[in-house]
């Protein structure tokens, strides 16, 4: 292969319309240098932000240096696909407390599988352009600082909520990475944020979970609390989970930029076992069986079965005390887990039961 600089930025061209081919609605290619997100995490971690999330303080200096997570790595192609479902009426569930609210980007079959699968597909076409050359493809997976990258990359700004944000696209979107020993020429970084003064997604946060504009505490987030969480939910916070039983999108549905988040084409991302309108109490007596079966390839295993009954459990306690949902959780005071047990106590002494 030629590495003339016109080569390589004709296939860097070629690299972004191919990846647009594939489903992806952005791509950019990134350098290594992640010092200032270096940092950042440092001192989060160093506050104890992450909580039980220990896997992000293991791999030493790897998540902010590409080069020693995948050796000879001298780019990092960046891609978004978006993935919200279209027009499910999620934001009107939140006001709806017998239903259950599943995360956006829950709703329908898991992210992962479908991304790897089109970033092998780009790395096969970049391939058959150039012949053989060094690559790894991640979908948040592997110790990478994948919003730096695509920061770096110029596919939008950190916001105050620390999620990425495009103007075009606010933040329903899935990020994945190429990492390339391919000398291309990097996208221009994306220089300056756009929240501006706007605090709507600070003052939203149910749990108040943002320490600071750009500083999370994991500890607090209800996505944490509901997905990475393996013991108790604190009991403080509890009643301020509300209906939320699989992540939390609140931060997001304020956003001002999202009103330009177009909905997704892709199928798989579209909602799946009416996730979208279920009742609290009608998806608390699912059996491990069905649970298993309903949630087959779908975000939802994170949490596992014990997890799922302890998050309707606090989502139940919050409920209006209906006989429905007093059934419900009647039925499973007996549970063999102490930790649903636990939550159902909880959830029936909110009912004065």
């Amino acid at each position: 292969m030629s590495t003339s600089p016109l080569d390589l930025a004709a296939l860097a061209q070629s690299i972004k319309d191919w990846g647009r081919e594939l489903g992806f609605q952005q791509v950019g290619i990134a350098g290594l240098d992640l010092a200032e997100h270096e940092a950042h995490l440092e001192r989060w971690l160093a506050a104890g932000y992450q909580g039980e999330m220990d896997y992000m303080a293991a791999h030493g200096s790897k998540r902010s240096h590409p080069a020693e997570l995948v050796p000879g790595t001298l780019r990092v192609i960046s891609l978004r696909m978006d993935y919200l479902p279209g027009d499910t009426l999620m934001a009107q569930r939140l006001g709806q407390p017998e239903k259950a609210y599943v995360s956006r980007y829950a709703l329908g079959r898991d992210y992962h599988k479908l991304i790897r699968k089109r970033l092998q597909q780009l790395a096969e076409r970049i391939q058959q352009a150039i012949g053989p050359f060094g690559y790894r493809a991640f979908v948040d997976s592997a110790p990478v600082l994948e919003k730096a990258i695509a920061e770096q990359a110029g596919l939008g700004w950190i916001g105050k909520n620390t999620l990425v944000l495009n103007r075009k696209a606010g933040s329903y979107f899935f990020l994945g990475e190429l990492f390339v020993d391919l000398p291309l020429p990097v996208d221009p970084a994306h220089g300056s944020e756009h929240c501006g003064r706007c605090t709507a997604c600070l003052d939203i946060c149910p749990t108040q979970a943002f320490v600071s504009p750009y500083v999370l505490d994991a500890r607090r987030c209800i996505s944490y609390l509901t997905i990475e969480l393996k013991g108790p939910i604190p009991a403080e916070l509890r009643p301020l989970i509300g209906n939320r039983v699989f992540g939390c999108d609140d931060c997001q549905i304020v956003c001002p930029w999202n009103r330009f988040a177009r909905p997704t084409s892709q199928g798989d991302f579209q909602p799946r076992h009416n996730l979208d309108s279920a009742e609290l109490a009608e998806l608390f007596l699912w059996s491990e069986d069905e649970f298993l079966a309903r949630t087959e390839g779908s975000p939802l295993r994170r949490a596992g079965y014990e997890r799922w009954l302890r998050n309707l459990a606090v989502g139940l306690g919050n409920a209006p005390s209906t006989i429905p949902v007093l059934e419900a959780l009647e039925a499973r005071r007996a549970h063999p887990s102490e930790l649903v047990r636990e939550h159902v106590e909880w959830a029936l002494s909110r009912h004065g039961r």
